[in-house]
């Protein structure tokens, strides 16, 4: 199937929808389709007015918002060159970004910008903000783009006398393999890298989405956005699917803390839930574990009469915290606990695991919860190939390829890293390890880059280890790592949950102790961890809440 005009699907969105609600701030503003038409239109006017031409970069930097959104679309169809930027970058970090891609014009946000340097970023003509109502420009360093915003409301009068209406909307026409979204990753194993997203990878995924939910979805629909926007699995499944097809997008206006979270969701009901493990974990730990764990209710699992009814009963509070309205929860962009995972399946909680990366925007694999396989991150999507480099796909790990109509174009100004990631044959090698089963269903054992040697020369996943001891008492997050032949599990305990059972240090580190020894029986015998040590704080995670492993490799233990 060849990929369709991805800024036509934008403009005939918006004809479409006019009249409905699309972007909202919400508890404060929202903009109606024919609301982000006309500031879309407005922003051309400044990007022609300042001599920005297709193929230039435009950054966008700041929390999600509906201006945000507003920017993205409005720099896609006029055929320039969108460069998301994750808010939370350190500002040294942004700085290279905008530097690194050359961009022309940055939008950014009021909670980033008192932290950035404009000296720091020459090569930028004009910095606007985007979380305020007309754009304001915070630097302008030409005449021209001075003057575009001077003058902007003069001008849109002047190109549409006779008020904007929808058959006014003539967008740039894409074509598949050209340059959309220089997407910078997020920095779990190494620095950021330009990813080059093409028009066809985003048209891709959006008809993908509209295959496998549009039955469910439909205009008017509500979902709220809680994944940043500069990552792509936020960006695609949260925003760009829900716009383009009729479904009003939430964007939280305060920090997502998780009372924040359960307010927004039963006030929103969101018709979709896109989240990463680290929120759902949580959650099922805190309102549905405790639950299982009574003597009552052991009891009651235990009897095959009232087993269903119990299930049953958890299966339904756990829905109603997530607003009872949703399809699915559709969990990705980390590793899933295996022993939470459990628990949803036992109760048969509507979720499933997909999985993809940056450089395929976002999609590999993906299956609906009813044909889900637990364990799994689903099958192979339209228009993508999988394969595993293995002799036994099925039963030996290999390095996970894959190739298709998603796959990026390469990496910005880096032909050797492109070289390394994309090879002769056109196969992405994502850096995961897994295996795939008759039915095409793949499961993820790791990243090669983590992979650990044993003494006698065994691959150790550190992950699967990781998976079990984080099931074990008061251990919030943890790392394992690698010392001469020795494995350590660096754990960091919530501090409120050690107060609340009135432990000790010294009654800690035993606890400690005692996990070691049980998860030391259930794993194998190179896996087995010679000590754990307690770290202090949490550890550093990516924006899509990936500890990053590499900064704890060196960790004196």
């Amino acid at each position: 199937m060849e990929a369709k005009s991805f800024n036509l699907c934008v403009q005939e969105s918006l004809q479409k929808y006019w009249n409905i609600d699309g972007l909202s701030d919400y508890g404060l503003q929202t903009f109606q389709y024919k609301d982000v038409a006309r500031i879309i239109e407005k922003l051309h006017i400044i990007f022609e007015a300042s001599g920005v031409k297709p193929g230039d970069k435009i950054a966008i930097c700041g929390r999600n918002s509906a201006r945000w959104g507003i920017a993205f679309f409005a720099t896609l169809t006029y055929g320039a060159v969108a460069v998301p930027i994750l808010h939370e970058f350190h500002p040294e970090q942004i700085h290279d970004i905008v530097n690194h891609s050359e961009a022309k014009l940055l939008f950014v946000g009021d909670q980033v910008w008192p932290k950035l340097n404009a000296d720091r970023m020459p090569g930028l003509e004009g910095i606007f903000g985007n979380t305020n109502e007309e754009f304001k420009l915070l630097v302008g360093r030409t005449e021209k783009v001075k003057y575009a915003r001077e003058n902007l409301n003069r001008l849109f009068g002047e190109k549409f006398p006779m008020n904007f209406r929808p058959h006014d909307i003539n967008y740039y026409r894409d074509s598949p393999d050209e340059l959309a979204v220089l997407n910078y990753t997020s920095g779990t194993t190494s620095n950021s890298k330009g990813v080059m997203i093409p028009f066809r990878a985003l048209w891709s995924n959006y008809d993908f989405a509209v295959g496998v939910l549009g039955k469910d979805m439909k205009p008017g629909d509500k979902v709220l956005s809680m994944l940043p926007m500069a990552h792509m699995y936020g960006m695609a499944f949260e925003f760009i699917y829900e716009f383009l097809h009729g479904v009003t997008v939430y964007f939280l206006s305060k920090t997502p803390s998780p009372a924040v979270l359960l307010s927004a969701f039963a006030d929103i009901k969101p018709r979709l839930v896109v989240a990463v493990p680290l929120i759902i974990e949580k959650i099922v730990r805190k309102a549905v574990l405790p639950k299982l764990q009574t003597p009552i209710v052991k009891l009651a699992l235990h009897t095959p009469i009232l087993r269903e009814r119990v299930l049953t009963e958890v299966r339904h509070k756990l829905q109603d915290a997530f607003g009872g309205n949703f399809i699915e929860i559709i969990v990705g962009g980390a590793a899933f606990s295996q022993d939470i995972e459990a628990v949803l399946h036992d109760i048969g909680f509507n979720y499933t695991v997909g999985y993809g990366t940056t450089e395929c925007a976002p999609i590999i694999s993906y299956a609906g919860w009813k044909n889900f396989r637990q364990g799994s991150c689903g099958r192979p999507v339209p228009r993508m190939e999988v394969r595993i480099d293995s002799p036994d796909p099925q039963h030996i790990p290999g390095e996970i390829l894959t190739r298709g109509m998603n796959v990026m174009l390469g990496y910005f100004k880096n032909e050797e890293a492109t070289r390394q990631a994309i090879d002769a044959d056109g196969w992405y090698h994502t850096g995961d390890l897994g295996v795939m089963d008759d039915e095409q269903n793949i499961f993820i054992k790791g990243r090669s880059k983590n992979m650990l040697l044993g003494a006698n020369g065994q691959n150790i996943y550190p992950e699967e280890i990781e998976d079990k001891l984080s099931s074990l008492p008061f251990v919030s997050e943890c790392v394992v790592i690698q010392k001469d032949e020795h494995l350590y599990g660096l754990v960091y305990s919530d501090p409120e949950e050690v107060r609340a059972a009135g432990l000790s240090e010294a009654m800690l580190e035993a606890q400690m102790e005692e996990n070691r020894q049980e998860l030391n029986k259930i794993v194998p015998a190179y896996s087995r961890l010679y000590a754990i040590r307690l770290v202090p704080e949490e550890f550093e995670k990516t924006p899509k809440k990936s500890i990053k492993r590499f900064k704890y490799l060196d960790y004196e233990v």
